[in-house]
């Protein structure tokens, strides 16, 4: 199958975005196209490949074998050419040029904060970022459709370099009438009878879960699985169950005192942030500067934005610890 040479590089950034949509109106509207033109691409490249790349299920489009196949291929060909212009146009100059940054859904609380103090500073640099759960940044690093990544838990599995941001705390939070939620330092058995409401399969939120159930020989009544923090936050305020998340999603809910933190022997959870990046990736200089101030600024931004809540995890284990 020779097809290489009827391929066109736009072709390959239009079917990129298409994979992101279940629809190409979707893909029209980010690419500034209408949506005929977004399907004649599409038909085009797969008259070129010779296989159908998209398939409608549920009326939704979905990727073909093939086309899941040709998506890891294309992000890493346009991750590559991306290199290439990076190198060409930011070889002295930090100030200027793009930067692909893909964060973990539990950094949206906080992250585009920080792009936007960046963006402030370095008005000339394009920051564009995307959001998914870890499995699939993991994805993106491995196909080098992304510069960095912001994350929990560096990847073993691939070579990367990983530097740690700031401390990343995971909190047991219930609903505002839960019956234990003035009691202190209570074991996480004690809540074996509740509704726990977790994330779903690939996300780090749920690792931490699983990785806490284990440390504490603990197995819930029932759990339930949620595709979002919002809607588990949701979810808890509602009255359906309790669920470990990170305090960094949760400074509006506790503000408006929607929910409660339960003071839970062995919360909060400490983890920690980490910017990631493929270790064979050379970083341009526009990425070496923002990653450089992501390592500088997120900390102390995370500690001014959740002093008053991370106290209130934490202090209850201090005195636990004093009392001893």
């Amino acid at each position: 199958m020779n097809f290489i040479r009827s391929l066109t590089l736009r072709q390959l950034q239009i079917f990129v975005i298409a994979c992101r949509y279940p629809s190409f109106a979707r893909a029209a509207e980010e690419l500034h196209l209408t949506q005929p033109a977004i399907s004649m691409q599409i038909r085009q490249l797969e008259e070129a490949v010779g296989l159908p790349l998209f398939e409608r299920v549920a009326r939704k489009l979905t990727l073909t074998e093939a086309g899941e196949r040709l998506s890891h291929h294309a992000s890493r060909i346009l991750g590559e050419i991306k290199d290439a212009e990076d190198a060409m146009t930011s070889l002295s100059l930090a100030d200027s040029g793009s930067i692909a940054v893909s964060i973990v859904s539990s950094a949206t609380y906080f992250a585009p904060k920080l792009l936007a103090a960046y963006s402030r500073q370095y008005p000339r640099v394009d920051v564009r970022f995307s959001v998914g759960n870890r499995e699939t940044l993991l994805r993106q690093l491995q196909d080098n459709a992304t510069d960095l990544a912001i994350m929990g838990r560096p990847p073993p599995e691939l070579g990367t370099t990983a530097e740690p941001l700031a401390y990343h705390p995971h909190v047991l939070i219930g609903p505002v009438d839960h019956p234990l939620r003035d009691a202190r330092r209570f074991d996480l058995q004690e809540l074996a009878g509740d509704t726990f409401l977790l994330r779903e399969p690939g996300s780090g939120t749920r690792a931490v879960s699983e990785q806490m159930f284990k440390q504490h020989l603990f197995m819930p009544a029932r759990s339930v699985t949620l595709g979002s923090n919002e809607s588990i936050k949701q979810a808890v305020m509602a009255g359906m169950g309790v669920s470990l998340i990170s305090l960094h999603t949760l400074a509006l809910e506790l503000r408006s005192q929607e929910l409660v933190l339960l003071d839970v022997n062995g919360t909060p959870v400490e983890r920690t942030w980490q910017i990631v990046h493929l270790r064979s990736k050379r970083l341009s200089p526009t990425c070496i500067a923002f990653r450089r101030f992501l390592l500088e600024q997120a900390a102390p931004f995370l500690e001014r934005e959740y002093a008053g809540f991370a106290l209130q995890a934490r202090e209850p284990a201090a005195e636990t610890r004093l009392a001893k």
